[in-house]
């Protein structure tokens, strides 16, 4: 959910600020709450394994230019304090030193709730314990400048920073409306963020594949502005396949790199 760019730091703030202080619009029709107690993400359909993402920017001031990253994400299944857990780490590649993120996000198997979560931006480290009732930072990871963070919750929360793995487990069909209580770590406040199929949609893929997605889509408002995210995901394989944000005249774009992308991460790791 967060983005981030030296070239653009002003820009790509104030969008993440907007975005995460927009207040959603709630759809007239029924909506399905994804609660952790009710267990409605289907967590068998997040497979394990490594996604590449080609992110790009453009904006209205700068038509002839486009700002590129490469995010991974390595989504693993492991055993942590006996109960399986989802190990999701992300790589953020951007044009300099900067632009470089890391994160580190720990969640149970059975329903997909928040136990640990880190990430490293600008070399300064975020580092939480995430549980129902409250997060705190984690005392015992080195230079944590979170460590004496704590939020109380009044209800359980879904990591937001996980937002595509949870697209691939909603119960998504036609006419649906989801609403997620999504927390940023560190950020603000848990806040219920309302996403809408708005139909379905075949796509072309990089890999010259034509795939049936549901489009589900989030419309904010804040002081005026229309800010809208629309997200492709498969109905077949429950692949997030596409995201189109637009906002102030500017568009930001994730697309799912095929398999037979080169994975750059075991050549570059540790460095």
């Amino acid at each position: 959910m967060k983005l981030q760019s030296s070239i653009t730091g002003i820009i790509i703030v104030s969008f993440t600020t907007l975005f995460l202080s927009a207040q959603p619009k709630y759809a007239a029709a029924q909506v399905d709450t994804i609660r952790l107690k009710d267990h409605r993400l289907n967590t068998a359909t997040l497979k394990p394994g490594m996604r590449q993402y080609l992110v790009y920017f453009q904006m209205p001031k700068s038509s002839k230019t486009l700002r590129f990253w490469l995010w991974l994400r390595d989504t693993k299944i492991e055993t942590r304090n006996g109960e399986r857990v989802f190990a999701t780490t992300q790589h953020w590649y951007g044009g300099d030193t900067m632009s470089y993120r890391t994160g580190y996000s720990v969640n149970r198997v059975k329903d997909f709730s928040p136990v640990y979560h880190t990430e490293t931006i600008a070399g300064k480290v975020g580092a939480y314990n995430w549980g129902n009732a409250q997060i705190k930072g984690a005392d015992t990871v080195a230079q944590n400048t979170k460590k004496d963070f704590a939020l109380n919750f009044t209800s359980p929360n879904f990591n937001w920073n996980l937002d595509i793995e949870t697209f691939e487990m909603l119960p998504l069909a036609a006419g649906k409306t989801f609403a997620i209580n999504f927390y940023d770590a560190g950020f603000g406040k848990p806040e219920y963020i309302i996403y809408k199929v708005t139909g379905s949609e075949v796509i072309g893929t990089l890999d010259n594949q034509r795939v049936d997605c549901w489009k589900l889509v989030n419309e904010s408002e804040n002081n005026g502005n229309h800010y809208t995210q629309t997200f492709w995901i498969s109905k077949k394989g429950h692949e997030f396949l596409k995201e189109e944000d637009s906002f102030g005249g500017g568009y930001r774009y994730k697309v799912k790199m095929p398999g037979m992308a080169v994975n750059i991460l075991p050549r570059f790791a540790g460095k």
